[in-house]
Parts: structure tokens; C-alpha cells; sequence
């Protein structure tokens, strides 16, 4: 405690976000004002690139500046209610248990085969992130996972990694993420969910490397538990799970979770085949939450605290994207934004296009450790990437990919990530045994996502 104290503290995101609109209101004092002119492609508006031209200069002023952020948070209201929205509905779920009670029942039909559990509980988050961007939800599950592998032979960090690394590896691979995947295709005027063939590949490809990596790891650690960092400290817990006494899956359960499956269906048919949109989508998670609360019995009052406690929950990272939206404004009014495109297509222009979809990539990795918020992240890079991607010859879709992983890769990792520290904390694992023990899985991530996007960019990923 005293270390933290005295060591210097990370910023929060939104001190960042507001720093860097106050850096953004100064530049447009000195950066030369310039404007590309937009031209119509099919359904879209995209930069033509040979028109950039200065402009008079038009300084932010005070108010503009701070005016700044509300203005985002208007501009961005869709996407804002759309993940408050989701919070609530996911809340309802997590709070029937019935997410619980069936890896429970999976746990009881396995038996002894422990080592073949593990995958499977993989898979079971990894589509949890793939799907619905699955990563505070994580929390609950820790403890009960720790305890779970403690009691089959395992350790503390093979009942952490199971969550983590299976939550984050389909949150990289993200076929449906409402949070990252679709909130970045929206803003890059991409059709939602288009290219998912594509990132169903890499969603498989990042979890057999999770997957490959933790049960090497779990195999180690059961025919010699000393040598698990964290042997010392899981040989003093008490929390061990008892095999036997799992939360049962009964009608309730199997109903609720019937409810969920379904309407993962209809939004995949509702977004091909009608053309849903955020509100479409929103009416559908609220319509679903009222069902799981009427087959669970939920009383009116309850659903609707539940509800309230799930949209406060991701209030915060909801309302980055409206700070980040800030940020987007403040170079509108300064008239900087297509300048620091300019600039930046400039230095790449001469470089073949393939070392820039590295660069967004890289980039995004990066920005990863300043905004941990992936919607957040993708409010702030988007709008640049996907003009400059227009700019250099990398595909709009491309620029999702880079930040998609970019933005997944380093969660469960970075001390800037607040679930992921949290979820620390529930598994008593200091962050330096965890960081020394995934810090070659990350490395190995990294790579695989470098190799996707040059993939994605060699085969054009599209439709543009």
C-alpha cells in the first residue's frame, strides 16, 4: 500500500481524453488550418485526397473548448444509450445465475476428466467475448474459477487465465462485440458485422493459441504443483469449491439461457437480413431482458434496480466515448483534423501500404495503455484511421481489424485496466507473478494479430 502511495498514479482515462483536448484547442493555434474535400462513394463519404488545401485559421476558443465534451456526448448519444442499453440487459442475466449453473452442469458431465474442462470453459468465455465483449462480466467468475482449479490439481493462475485469456482471445477475435467491433464499423461507415468470415479465422486462431498455451501450462503445474509461482499462496486459501455442490441447472436455467441463445440469432438475422442498426439492436438486448426477467420471476422493481445497476456499472466507459467524441470536435472547430491526416499520409506516402496497416496496428497497441476503454478507443482512432486508411490504401475494414486487436491484446495485462486488476485482486495474484507468467503469451498474440492484418490487407479486406 505504501508503494502505491508513493509511486506516481496513473492518470484516468478521462483526465487523459481532457488533457489531450486541451493540447488539441492549443495546437489549432499554431497548426495551419486545412480542409480535404469529401467525395461520395456508393453510400459513403470518404476524403479525396488530392484536394487538400488550407483554410483560414480558426482558433478554439475557451467555450469551445470546454463545451468540447458535452457537444460530444450529444453527437455520440446513439452509441452512448446503445452500450448503456447492453450493460443493463447483461446484468439481468448475470443476475439469474444461469450463466453459473450451466458450467456447472458442464463441470458435473466431465467428471474426472479435468484436463478436458479447460478448453471447454475457454471456448465458453471466449464466445462470451466474441459475442457480446465480455470483460467486467468476467469479474464474477474468478473467484469460482480459482477455487474450481485449485480443487482439480491446478493453481490459481490456471483458474484466472481459463477467464481471462478465454474472454480476451474472443474479444480479439470478435465476430459480434457490440462494444469494439460494431461500435468501429459504425463509425467508419462500415456495414455492421460485415467481414465476419474473416474474424471468425482469427477468432479460432487466437483461441487454439490460448488455449494451446494454458493447457501446456496446466499440464506442468498438475504432475508438479511446486512449480506454480503462486504455490505457496493457494496451499494457505480456503475457498476450495466442493465438486459436488455446483448450482444446479434446472428448467429456469436451461429456459433463460434458451432465451439468450435465440436472441444472438435474431440479431445475427436481423443485422444481415434487415438491416438493423444500434436502436434495432438496443430494442432488441431490452426486449430480451424483459424476457429472462419474466422467466426468472423477477419482480418489476428488481428488474428494473438490476437494470439501473448494470447501466451504472458501465456508465463510465460509456460515457468516454462522448470525451473522446470531444476530442474529435475541438480539431473539427480548430479545422486541425484534416491536417494531421495531411501530415501524417505525408510521412507514410511514400512507404508501401502494407507497412501502413503495421503502423495503424502498432498505433493502436499503443493507445491501448492510455484508453483502455475499447469503445472509448475506438471513438477516439477511428475517425482518423479510417480517412487516413483512405488516404494510404488500407481498406476501412482493414483499419477495424488493427484496432480490434490493438485494442484487445494488452487487457489483460496493462495496470491501466480496471477489471483486469480487479479480477487480480479477487485471485490474490499479484500483478508480477501474472505479468511474468503471460508476458509470452501477449508476445505470441502480438505477433498473430501483425500477421492478420497484413493478411487483411493483402487480401483487401471489405467491402472497402
Amino acid at each position: 500500500m505504501d508503494k502505491e502511495k508513493k509511486g506516481i498514479p496513473v492518470p484516468h482515462v478521462y483526465v487523459i481524453l481532457m488533457g489531450l483536448i486541451l493540447i488539441c484547442s492549443l495546437l489549432s493555434y499554431v497548426v495551419p488550418a486545412g480542409q480535404y474535400d469529401m467525395m461520395t462513394v456508393g453510400k459513403r463519404e470518404v476524403v479525396d485526397a488530392s484536394t487538400y488545401h488550407v483554410v483560414e485559421s480558426t482558433p478554439v476558443t475557451l467555450m469551445q473548448m470546454l463545451s468540447a465534451v458535452p457537444r460530444g456526448m450529444t453527437e455520440s448519444a446513439q452509441i452512448i444509450f446503445f452500450i448503456f442499453i447492453v450493460g443493463g440487459a447483461f446484468a439481468i442475466l448475470e443476475k439469474t445465475g444461469a450463466i453459473e449453473a450451466g458450467i456447472g452442469k458442464v463441470c458435473q458431465l466431465l467428471g474426472n476428466r479435468t484436463l478436458m474442462l479447460l478448453p471447454v470453459i475457454l471456448l465458453l468465455f471466449s464466445l462470451g467475448g466474441a459475442v457480446f465483449g465480455m470483460s467486467e462480466e468476467t469479474i464474477p467468475f474468478i473467484p469460482i474459477f480459482v477455487s474450481l482449479c485449485i480443487a482439480m490439481g491446478y493453481d490459481s493462475i490456471t483458474g484466472t487465465a481459463i477467464v481471462f485469456c478465454g474472454a480476451a482471445a474472443g474479444y480479439a477475435g470478435a465476430f459480434m462485440n457490440p462494444f469494439t467491433l460494431q461500435v468501429a464499423q459504425g463509425i467508419a461507415g462500415l456495414p455492421i458485422l460485415s467481414g465476419m468470415g474473416f474474424r471468425i479465422v482469427m477468432y479460432i486462431a487466437f483461441l487454439a493459441l490460448s488455449s494451446t498455451f494454458i493447457m501446456l501450462y496446466a499440464s506442468r503445474i498438475k504432475k508438479n504443483p511446486e512449480k506454480s509461482p503462486m504455490y505457496h499462496e493457494d496451499q494457505a486459501r480456503e475457498d476450495i469449491i466442493d465438486l459436488n455442490n455446483l448450482k444446479p441447472f434446472g428448467t429456469h436455467e436451461k429456459a433463460i439461457l434458451t432465451v439468450f441463445a435465440a436472441s444472438i440469432v435474431l440479431l445475427v438475422y436481423g443485422v444481415i437480413r434487415w438491416g438493423w442498426y444500434m436502436d434495432e439492436i438496443s430494442a432488441l438486448f431490452m426486449g430480451m431482458a424483459i424476457v429472462i426477467a419474466i422467466v426468472a420471476r423477477m419482480t418489476p422493481n428488481a428488474f428494473a434496480v438490476t437494470f439501473g445497476e448494470g447501466m451504472a456499472g458501465i456508465a463510465s466507459g460509456a460515457l468516454v466515448i462522448g470525451f473522446a467524441r470531444g476530442l474529435l470536435v475541438v480539431m473539427t472547430d480548430g479545422n486541425i483534423l484534416h491536417t494531421i491526416l495531411h501530415a501524417v499520409a505525408g510521412a507514410l506516402s511514400g512507404l508501401p501500404s502494407m507497412v501502413s496497416a503495421v503502423g495503424m496496428y502498432i498505433f493502436q497497441c499503443l493507445l491501448n495503455f492510455m484508453v483502455p476503454s475499447g469503445s472509448g478507443q475506438a471513438a477516439v482512432s477511428i475517425p482518423i484511421m479510417a480517412p487516413l486508411g483512405d488516404l494510404v490504401g488500407v481498406t476501412r475494414q482493414t483499419a477495424c481489424v488493427a484496432f480490434q486487436l490493438g485494442d484487445a491484446i494488452s487487457n489483460i495485462f496493462t495496470p491501466t485496466s480496471g477489471f483486469f486488476m480487479a479480477g487480480l485482486a479477487l485471485a490474490r495474484i499479484p500483478w508480477t507473478k501474472w505479468a511474468r507468467w503471460i508476458l509470452p503469451l501477449i508476445s505470441l498474440q502480438y505477433a498473430l494479430g501483425a500477421v492478420f492484418v497484413v493478411i487483411a490487407h493483402l487480401i483487401g479486406l471489405g467491402p472497402f
